[in-house]
C-alpha cells in the first residue's frame, strides 16, 4: 500500500487511491491539473489567469543570474518587479505545456522486421520517431513533438506539447533565504528555506490566458492526500542487475571524481574576487548539488539489502520466464543482451566520456557543436538527419543559439582548461584526438586561444554562421569551430555505435523484458521516470529518525530560530528585509506560526524541483523544492518509512510575499480577490 509512483497522466491508478485515500480524480481533474504543468527543464506550474507562473528559485536560478550585473545582483539583492512592464525577459529560457498524449507502441515496434539486424532495427525505430514527430509538430504555432520511451521499450508515446520562448521574471527572494542552510541543510529536514519564484509567459508581447491552478489559502494538515504534478528526470526501478552495476562500479564513482573536481576548480576561481564568485556562484552550486545527489544514489547501490532485493525480483522474473518454453523462448535472451551493451558500455566509457560530446566543456563549445551539426544537418532529408536537428526541433535550437546570455571570459578559460586537463589524464599522450585538441600547446595556454580567439559569444556572429550554412561553417577562421569541426566526426561515430551498441539493445530487451512483466505479473507498476511529466501522490507526513519524532512542518519563527543557533554565520544569515519584517508593528509585523517547510510521502526524484503539490480540489498547496537524505534512494528502491519529499508550503509564501516583500498586488494575483479577503489558516506552532 506505499504511495510508490511517478504516474503517467493516461495511467493513473485511480481504484488504488480509491481503495486507500476513498478519492479518484476523473479526467477533468487530470486534464486540468496536467495542462496547468509545465516544465523549464525541470518543473512548474501556471498559477493565474494572466500566464503567472510559479516554480524554485534554484529552477530559476539561470534567469536571475542572467539579467543580473556587477551593479544589481538579483541572486543577492532579490527581485520583485512590480508592475508589468518592470518584468525582464530571461534570455534563452523557454517553457512547455503538455497539450496531449498519443501511444505509438505499435508503429515504433511494428518498424522493426524479423530480417534486420539489430542495427537496422535501431535506425527503422528511429526513422519512424522522427516522422511521427514531423507529422504531429506545427513549429508555426510553437507545437513541438516528441517520442517519449517507456518500460525501457515496451511502449512509446508522443507527447505534444505547447512551447513558449517569452518568458518573463516577476519575483524572486534573495540567495540567501531561498538557500538558507547551504549545502549542509541541502538534503535534510526540518528545513526553512523559501525556494520560490515567479515568472510570466508572455506570446506577442501579452500575458497568455490558459488553464491554471488555484492558489489554497488553507493549506495542508498531516494525513491529508497531496499530488505532485512534475517532469523527474530519470528512475533506475526497473533496470537490470546488469545496468545497476554499471553505474554503481563505473558511471557514478566517475561522476563524483568530475563532480569534486569541478566544485574545487569552481571555489578556487571564486575566490579570487566577488565578480569571479557572482559569475561562477550559479554553476558550483549545481556542482555542489549533484556531488550530493550522486553520493547518495551511489550509497543506495552499495547498500546490500537494497540490491538483494533487486536481484531477488530479477531472479523471480527470470525464473517465471524460464520455466515456460513459450516465454523462455521469446523473453529469455533478454537479460544477456542489456548485459552484453553494458559491457560495451564499460569498455568504451573512456572514450565515450573522453571524445564524445563533452570532450570540451563550456559554452563556446556548445554552441560551435550545435552550428557544425545544423549546418550539416539541415540540409538532409527528414529521415537521414541526426536525432534532435529535424524541423521541429530548429526553433529551440535557434533560440538557444541567439539568447543574449552574459559571457564570462575568464570563467570560460577556467572551465575549458580544467576540462583539456582531464583530457591529458585519461588518453594517451600519443593519442591522436588528444594531440588535435591540444594542438601542441599546454592546456591553460590552448585554452585561452580557443577563448580569446573565438567570436562565438557574438549573437551576431552566431546568427551570420547559421544563416550561413555548411559553406559558412567551413570558411569560419573561428579556432572553436575550427576545433568541433576537426573532433566531430569522431564524437559522432562514437554517438552512432552508442546508439545502435547500447540504446537500440536496451530499447529492443528492455520491450522484451517489459512484455515478460506485463504477461506474468500484470500492467498495474508505473514505468521509471524519464524526464517527462508524471503524477505521484501520498500523504502529508512528519516520520522518526534516531528515536526523534519529525514534525511534518516547520514554522517562519523556526527560522530566526534557525539563524540564532548559528550565531548568523553564512549559510544561516536571513536577509536584513526578513529582520525588518520581524521587527515591525501592528498589522505588519510577520505571524512566526506560519507553517513555512512541510514534507509528504510523494514520490519523487531530481527534476521534480518547481513541482506543484495540489490538493483533492487541485488548488496548490505547495511546491516541491527538495528531499531528505532518505528520498535519494528512491532513484532505485522507494520507501516511505523515512523518506520524504520537502514543499514550501504555500501559507507561508503569502505571509512573506505580503509582509517581507510588500508585493501585495502579486498576492492579490495569486487569490484573484482584494486584500480583504484573505484569511489565512495555521495550525497550533510545533
Amino acid at each position: 500500500m506505499a504511495d510508490e509512483g511517478m504516474w503517467l497522466y493516461n495511467a493513473v491508478p485511480v481504484n488504488k487511491l480509491k481503495a486507500k485515500y476513498n478519492f479518484a480524480p476523473d479526467r477533468k481533474w487530470l486534464d486540468h491539473v496536467r495542462l496547468a504543468s509545465g516544465a523549464f527543464g525541470r518543473s512548474a506550474s501556471i498559477v493565474s489567469a494572466d500566464g503567472l507562473v510559479f516554480t524554485n528559485h534554484h529552477v530559476a536560478a539561470n534567469c536571475i543570474h542572467n539579467i543580473s550585473t556587477a551593479a544589481h545582483d538579483y541572486m543577492k539583492e532579490g527581485f520583485y518587479a512590480g508592475l508589468r512592464e518592470k518584468e525582464p525577459k530571461c534570455p534563452g529560457l523557454e517553457m512547455n505545456t503538455l497539450l496531449d498524449i498519443r501511444d505509438i507502441t505499435t508503429e515504433v515496434q511494428g518498424a522493426v522486421k524479423p530480417s534486420m539486424s539489430d542495427t537496422e532495427a535501431g535506425t527503422a525505430q528511429r526513422t519512424v520517431m522522427s516522422k511521427l514527430e514531423g507529422e504531429c509538430s506545427a513549429p508555426a504555432d510553437n507545437i513541438h513533438c516528441e517520442t517519449v520511451t517507456l518500460y525501457a521499450g515496451g511502449l512509446y508515446h508522443l507527447y505534444k506539447h505547447k512551447r513558449y520562448s517569452d518568458i518573463r521574471l516577476v519575483m524572486a527572494p534573495e540567495y540567501d533565504i531561498a538557500f538558507f542552510g547551504g549545502d549542509a541543510d541541502n538534503f535534510t529536514f526540518p528545513r526553512y528555506d523559501l525556494d520560490i519564484a515567479f515568472l510570466r509567459i508572455y506570446e506577442n508581447n501579452k500575458p497568455i490566458h490558459v488553464e491554471h491552478m488555484n492558489w489554497s489559502t488553507e493549506g495542508v494538515k498531516e494525513g491529508d492526500l497531496v499530488f505532485v504534478s512534475g517532469n523527474p528526470a530519470t528512475t533506475g526501478r526497473l533496470l537490470t542487475m546488469a545496468q545497476l552495476e554499471y553505474l554503481r562500479d563505473v558511471a557514478y564513482p566517475a561522476r563524483i571524481v568530475a563532480l569534486k573536481h569541478s566544485i574545487d576548480s569552481l571555489t578556487a576561481f571564486s575566490a579570487k574576487g566577488p565578480e569571479n564568485a557572482r559569475v561562477a556562484e550559479r554553476l558550483l552550486w549545481s556542482a555542489r548539488n549533484s556531488y550530493k545527489g550522486v553520493n547518495g544514489y551511489l550509497l543506495a547501490l552499495h547498500d546490500n539489502g537494497i540490491m538483494a532485493a533487486k536481484a531477488a525480483v530479477e531472479r523471480e522474473l527470470r525464473y517465471a520466464v524460464a520455466t515456460n518454453p513459450k516465454t523462455a523462448s521469446e523473453f529469455g535472451v533478454a537479460w544477456d543482451g542489456i548485459a552484453q551493451a553494458m559491457q560495451w558500455q564499460r569498455e568504451n566509457f573512456r572514450r565515450i566520456t573522453y571524445k564524445g560530446d563533452k570532450a570540451i566543456p563550456g559554452t563556446l563549445a556548445d554552441i560551435a557543436r550545435t552550428l557544425v551539426r545544423v549546418s550539416q544537418e539541415r540540409p538532409k532529408a527528414i529521415d537521414q538527419r541526426m536525432r534532435g536537428y529535424q524541423d521541429q526541433d530548429l526553433p529551440a535550437i535557434e533560440q538557444s543559439l541567439f539568447a543574449n546570455i552574459p559571457f564570462s571570459r575568464e570563467l570560460e578559460i577556467m572551465q575549458v582548461t580544467e576540462g583539456l586537463r582531464a583530457l591529458v589524464a585519461n588518453l594517451p599522450a600519443d593519442d591522436t584526438f588528444l594531440k588535435d585538441v591540444l594542438g601542441g600547446k599546454s592546456p591553460q595556454d590552448r585554452a585561452r586561444e580557443l577563448v580569446t580567439g573565438s567570436h562565438l559569444s557574438e549573437i551576431a556572429f552566431r546568427r551570420e554562421l547559421y544563416n550561413g550554412g555548411e559553406a559558412a561553417i567551413e570558411a569560419a577562421s573561428d579556432p572553436m569551430i575550427q576545433l568541433i569541426r576537426k573532433i566531430d566526426p569522431e564524437a559522432r561515430q562514437i554517438r552512432s555505435e552508442q546508439d545502435d551498441k547500447v540504446d537500440a539493445e536496451v530499447r529492443k530487451n528492455g520491450a522484451l523484458i517489459a512484455k515478460a512483466r506485463f504477461q506474468l505479473f500484470g500492467a498495474e507498476f508505473p514505468p521509471d521516470a524519464t524526464e517527462s511529466l508524471r503524477l505521484s501522490y501520498g500523504q502529508v507526513k512528519g516520520y522518526v529518525e534516531n528515536g526523534e519524532t519529525i514534525p511534518y512542518y516547520t514554522t517562519i519563527g523556526g527560522a530566526f530560530e534557525r539563524e540564532k543557533q548559528h550565531n548568523a554565520e553564512a549559510p544561516y544569515t536571513l536577509p536584513p528585509s526578513w529582520h525588518r519584517a520581524f521587527e515591525a508593528k501592528g498589522a505588519a509585523k510577520l505571524d512566526l506560526t506560519t507553517p513555512f517547510d512541510t514534507v509528504s510521502t510523494a514520490d519523487i526524484i531530481g527534476g521534480n524541483s518547481g513541482s506543484p503539490v495540489v490538493d483533492t480540489k487541485g488548488d496548490v498547496v505547495g511546491i516541491i523544492f527538495d528531499g531528505n537524505i532518505h528520498m535519494l534512494p528512491w532513484n532505485f528502491h522507494y520507501e516511505d518509512r523515512r523518506g520524504r519529499s520537502v514543499f514550501v508550503d504555500v501559507r507561508a509564501v503569502l505571509e512573506i510575499l505580503r509582509k517581507i516583500y510588500n508585493a501585495g498586488p502579486l498576492v492579490d494575483e495569486l487569490l484573484e480577490t482584494q486584500p480583504s479577503v484573505l484569511k489565512i489558516k495555521v495550525p497550533k506552532a510545533q
